[in-house]
C-alpha cells in the first residue's frame, strides 16, 4: 500500500481568454492526483486527507473510489472544499490563485494510524504550508519516518500561499532528514535555493528534478546523476504532470521493490534511467490531454 496524504481541492480552469474567460471546475491537488495517477497504474493506494461534505467534496471522493483508492484514511467536514483558480499560458504551463480560508483540508489532523501494510507515503504542495493543517501533515510525515516507512515529498511550491518565503525554505530544510526521495521542478529548485547535492547531505536517498520537455535528471548520495529527455507530445496543458511523475516514481520503486534507501541507492544507471523513463512517458500522457488526466497502465506499457 502506498499512503497519499495531501489536499483534495477543485481546479477552476478558464475556458477562454481574458480575465472573464468561463471556469470550468477540475477535480485536484497535487496530492489528490498523484492518490489518482497510483490508482490507474494499478498500485494499491490510499488517500489521507480532510474532505469538505459539499457537493465538490463527494465528487473528489468519488474519483478516488472509481480509481480503486482506500478512503479509509479520508477524514471529513463541514467547511467548503479549497478552489483553485488557473491561468493556462500559450505554452501550457498553469499558474494558480487559491481559495483557501476557512476549507475542509486546511483542518487535518494526525491519524492515530495508517492502513496496514504501508511501504510508503507520499507528501506535498499546499498541504506543507496551510495552517493548522501543515504541522500535522509535518508530524506525519517525521512519524513515518521514525517507523522506518519510505517517505516522498514534492514541495510543488505555491509561492503565493507562501508569507514567509524565508520561514518555509527553513521549514523545507528540517523536512529533509525524513525524507527516502524528494521530487521536485527546477522551478522549486529554484525557488528555493539550495541544490541537489546539498539536499542529499540532509537526508534523502535520491533527488529528482523534472526540467518539464527537457526531461528528468535523479541524483543519489553515492554521487550519481542520471537524466532522460522529455518525452515529444503535442502539450494541451501541464496540469497534473508533475503529480504524475510522482506516482510513477512510486509505482516503479514499488514494481521493482525498492521501496526503502537501501534498495534506492542500489538501483544503478540501468534502473534509474528505466524508471525516470517511465515517468517521462506517464507525465507526457497528462500533457497531451486537458486538465490533471493521468495515464492507465496499459497507455505507458513499454
Amino acid at each position: 500500500m502506498i499512503v497519499v496524504a495531501g489536499e483534495a481541492l477543485i481546479d477552476l480552469v478558464p475556458q477562454g481568454t481574458g480575465a472573464l474567460a468561463a471556469l470550468r471546475p477540475a477535480l485536484g491537488g497535487g496530492p489528490y492526483n498523484t492518490a489518482v495517477a497510483l490508482g490507474r497504474l494499478g498500485s494499491p493506494t490510499a488517500f489521507c486527507s480532510r474532505v469538505s461534505y459539499d457537493a465538490f467534496g463527494e465528487a473528489l471522493l468519488d474519483r478516488l473510489r472509481e480509481t480503486g483508492v482506500d478512503l479509509a484514511p479520508v477524514q471529513r467536514g463541514s467547511e467548503p472544499t479549497t478552489l483553485a483558480v488557473a491561468s493556462v499560458d500559450a505554452e501550457g504551463s498553469a499558474a494558480y490563485s487559491f481559495y483557501v480560508e476557512g476549507t475542509a483540508d486546511r483542518l487535518f489532523s494526525v491519524p492515530a494510524s495508517l492502513p496496514s501494510g504501508t511501504r510508503a507515503v507520499s507528501f506535498g504542495t499546499c498541504s506543507l504550508v496551510l495552517e493548522p493543517g501543515a504541522s500535522a501533515y509535518e508530524e506525519l510525515l517525521r512519524r513515518t519516518a521514525a517507523r522506518g516507512v519510505f517517505t516522498a515529498l514534492d514541495p510543488n511550491v505555491r509561492a503565493g500561499l507562501i508569507a514567509d518565503p524565508d520561514a518555509y525554505r527553513a521549514r523545507f530544510e528540517s523536512w529533509l532528514p525524513s525524507v527516502t526521495l524528494l521530487k521536485l521542478s527546477a522551478e522549486d529548485a529554484e525557488w528555493l535555493g539550495g541544490t541537489p547535492r546539498q539536499w542529499l547531505a540532509a537526508g534523502p536517498a535520491a533527488v529528482v528534478v523534472t526540467r518539464g520537455g527537457a526531461g528528468l535528471t535523479a541524483y543519489t548520495r553515492d554521487g550519481g546523476e542520471y537524466t532522460v529527455p522529455g518525452e515529444r507530445v503535442d502539450v494541451v496543458d501541464t496540469i497534473g504532470a508533475g503529480d504524475t511523475v510522482n506516482a510513477a516514481l512510486l509505482h516503479g520503486l514499488a514494481q521493482r521493490d525498492a521501496l526503502s534507501a537501501s534498495a534506492v541507492a542500489a538501483l544503478g544507471a540501468e534502473g534509474w534511467r528505466g524508471l525516470l523513463g517511465f515517468a517521462a512517458r506517464a507525465a507526457a500522457v497528462t500533457c497531451s490531454r486537458a486538465g490533471a488526466e493521468p495515464p492507465y497502465a496499459h497507455e505507458v506499457a513499454p
